[in-house]
């Protein structure tokens, strides 16, 4: 039985191995190809298709912002599938939509937005996926491009609804939430409140 054990563990070593290796391989390739899109102008031109739903989904962004442009370039590189290209792009919008953020400890609709985008995850190409199948060994990798562009769409489009409905409901609205920090702040703590119980004890003992 630890011989078995043994020989499992190496073969599934060495297979992990072999799918991380065929995994780095294709994401190489694809960023490559992402690249030269880049330089091609591709992206920028989905970017500019893009643009007026942009507008439309962050209607609180200023036209001339910078937030805008990463807003723009990072769903055009989930449009296209590349994740980690887009990753970069996610965390500058974000941090140029906190300079908009009047009230810093609480998300505005439009970080909301973006983080809903970004959870659906609608590409037209999953390049992730399809990389693992091909270092898996699946004959044919390809074939589930339609269903994942299928649920994609159909979860993208539920995220910016269901983003946009929650937003105007008053309990999820900023109104509640900083009202809802105020209570906690002039709250007392129960734990402060124990700490003074027990100094009280402490002195009666004295």
């Amino acid at each position: 039985t630890l011989q078995a054990m043994t020989d499992a563990a190496f073969d599934y070593a060495r297979k992990g191995f072999d799918i991380a290796l065929g995994l780095v391989a294709a994401m190489v390739l694809f960023l490559g190809l992402m690249k030269v899109g880049e330089d091609a102008g591709i992206v920028q031109l989905v970017a500019r298709l893009f643009h007026p739903i942009i507008r439309r989904l962050f209607p609180e962004v200023p036209k001339d912002h910078p937030a805008n442009g990463a807003i723009l370039m990072n769903i055009a590189t989930s449009v296209l599938g590349l994740g980690n290209a887009a990753t970069p792009f996610g965390i500058k919008a974000m941090k140029e939509l906190q300079r908009l953020n009047p009230h810093p400890e609480i998300a505005t609709d439009s970080q909301v937005m973006l983080l809903a985008y970004n959870t659906a995850g609608l590409a037209l190409l999953p390049t992730t996926l399809l990389a693992v199948r091909k270092a898996a060994g699946c004959s044919d990798p390809f074939e589930i491009i339609g269903p994942c562009i299928l649920t994609g769409a159909v979860s993208t489009v539920m995220a910016i609804i269901l983003a946009r409905g929650l937003a105007k409901m008053r309990v999820f609205s900023v109104a509640a939430a900083l009202a809802e920090d105020s209570d906690r702040v002039k709250s007392p703590s129960p734990v402060s409140t124990d700490a003074v119980e027990s100094a009280g004890n402490h002195e009666g003992r004295a």
